[in-house]
């Protein structure tokens, strides 16, 4: 009789295989698996450490694990976690009121993921457009871009431009034109009376971190304003330190009307989102046209505040201008024939090729010990927590000019 061989898989392989056995294939995720977390840091289940360059989509910029949000979240679990709105908590206005003085807005509401802000938005734009601008009902128009990502919901993919996003989710909801990204003319010639808001990206990430020219923010503010159209600005990814200032729209002094904020708003812990304001446009939501089972909550709160202490108090917005400046040009200082750009505004970072070899370079990055995200097949995204020092930047310089000198 032959010999019997048994294969014993890994603990990756055997996570993985749970994983796709029993979820939706929605994702196609490196192989990698993860279990603990501190700074820059990530480690998977076979104990190999990882840079964490992705940093949850810009979730996590006060780094892994913040020993300060931790102790907030734990002193907080132990006292009270959720009332819902039916009630008053002692902590969430401390929070509206420190997002509000931050922000320079007078009004905040609260809720949790980041789609769930921009629907709040949207709603907040088209009550605004019937209640204050007049326009006849159901007849509320909202400007977007293309190459947009706002979110994953029904509304927010149709009108969305990836056809990965909105194909089979149909029909598209209604009340949204789509135009050219960064080109001011084609808003001002998309707007008509009917129009109560502009949706727009800073910067465009999941695009692949496409920075629109200077000016180009200012101008829309001005092509709103003239127009009596709410300019409202995205900030879900660029904002709270990401791009080198508090929010991405500094960079160009504006005032957006609408603010939607979320993703570090916690520091990865908890999903924190928020959509910030003047009261002339806030004051459109009455009891019961809106709400959140968790929005607001005194977890939630207690969480957010600390998040955005450390955003503060450890300058998180001025690292990541001075650190993805050095970051960047490392970068363009690396040779392959297949690089074609390196651009990004303080960290957040792409890196893109003349071909579609994105993945594959993903892919040599992990072997590396850095953990990295492409898009759109040519594209990789760089996005370190923000607590990230000079010399862990010149660190996973070495490991990406070896993955790059792999690259076939």
């Amino acid at each position: 009789m032959g010999e019997t061989t048994t294969t014993t898989k890994s603990l990756t392989e055997q996570f993985i295989e749970l994983d796709f056995k029993y979820g939706a294939k929605n994702y196609s995720p490196l192989p990698v698996v993860l279990e603990r977390g501190e700074g820059v840091f990530v480690w998977d289940v076979e104990g190999k450490r990882y840079f964490d360059m992705l940093s949850a989509y810009s979730a996590v910029n006060q780094g892994h694990c913040n020993p300060r949000i931790l102790a907030a979240a734990r002193t907080q679990m132990e006292k009270l976690c959720l009332t819902s709105r039916a009630f008053h908590n002692n902590l969430m206005g401390r929070f509206l009121k420190q997002i509000a003085e931050l922000s320079g807005y007078e009004k905040v509401l609260p809720m949790n993921s980041g789609a769930e802000a921009v629907e709040t938005a949207i709603k907040l734009m088209r009550k605004w457009g019937y209640d204050e601008k007049g326009i006849p009902n159901d007849k509320a128009e909202i400007i977007v871009c293309e190459e947009n990502f706002h979110g994953r919901t029904t509304t927010i993919v149709g009108f969305s431009t990836d056809p990965d996003s909105y194909e089979g989710f149909g029909p598209a909801t209604p009340g949204f034109k789509i135009v050219p990204y960064a080109d001011p003319q084609a808003l001002e010639d998309a707007i008509t009376s009917n129009t109560c808001g502009f949706l727009v990206e800073p910067m465009q990430g999941e695009a692949g971190v496409r920075v629109p020219g200077q000016g180009y923010l200012k101008k829309a503010q001005e092509i709103c304003s003239a127009n009596n159209v709410l300019f409202c600005v995205d900030e879900i990814q660029t904002g709270l330190g990401r791009t080198g200032k508090l929010f991405c729209f500094h960079h160009e002094g504006v005032r957006p009307d609408l603010v939607i904020m979320g993703k570090a708003l916690s520091g990865g812990l908890y999903p924190i989102s928020a959509v910030a304001c003047d009261d002339r446009i806030m004051r459109v939501l009455q009891p019961g046209t809106h709400g959140s089972t968790y929005g607001g909550n005194p977890l939630a709160s207690a969480i957010g505040m600390a998040a955005l202490d450390v955003i503060v108090d450890e300058r998180l917005p001025e690292r990541a201008a001075e650190l993805g400046e050095y970051f960047m040009s490392k970068l363009r200082s690396l040779s392959h024939p297949d690089l074609h750009q390196v651009r990004g505004r303080g960290l957040l970072v792409a890196v893109e090729f003349v071909r579609p070899c994105a993945k594959q370079f993903c892919k040599e990055l992990m072997k590396e010990g850095i953990l990295a995200k492409d898009t759109h097949e040519v594209t990789v995204r760089f996005a370190p927590p923000l607590v990230i020092s000079k010399e862990q930047i010149d660190e996973a310089v070495v490991g990406i000019t070896a993955a790059l000198g792999r690259l076939t």
